[in-house]
């Protein structure tokens, strides 16, 4: 085995690269081919080992495509989709509200972070600030506006969907 592993090494691995197309599958195609010929343990005349090599090389990349293209036709079963959904949408997303968010003035900003992350009613935001009813309202009117032209339509609070939906107060 070493011995054609040296002197036919070469010449394996292009007959492999000319059915795989990729270098570093017909190196791992040949050794697989050896390690089949060889582990049986038969003797055989040293004549025709490359031939049986052969053999093993074509026989090995045949099983593997017959295997992949049967993946091919099962794989829709039981993989989601073609791109997994992660956490780098999700981090874009976050970095594009942050940088909106830093565009804004100060009190507009305060106004959008307590009424959406905070939950906090318009009345509830004007004491904690200090402000009128009227004045927060209209800072969030301005924020929102902006955020929406920088991020997109925005989905109203929790509290505000509820609201419309049952025609309740105003929060």
């Amino acid at each position: 085995m070493a011995v054609l592993a040296s002197e036919r090494g070469a010449a394996l691995t292009a007959y492999a690269y000319l059915l795989t197309g990729d270098l570093r599958d017909a190196e791992d195609l040949v050794q697989d081919a050896l390690v089949k010929t060889f582990v049986r343990g038969r003797s055989l005349e040293i004549s025709s080992v490359e031939g049986y090599v052969r053999t093993a090389i074509l026989t090995t990349w045949i099983d593997t495509y017959r295997r992949r293209r049967q993946w091919l036709r099962v794989r829709h079963l039981m993989v989601r989709g073609e791109r997994q959904e992660g956490p780098a949408d999700e981090v874009g997303a976050r970095n594009d509200v942050r940088a909106a968010l830093h565009l804004l003035a100060p009190q507009q900003r305060a106004c959008v972070v307590l009424r959406y992350y905070d939950d906090l009613t318009v009345a509830e935001i004007a004491d904690r600030m200090g402000l009128a009813d009227g004045t927060v309202k209209r800072y969030l009117s301005l924020a929102v506006g902006r955020l929406e032209t920088l991020l997109g339509p925005l989905a109203p609070p929790l509290a505000d969907r509820t609201v419309l939906v049952n025609g309740g107060d105003e929060r």
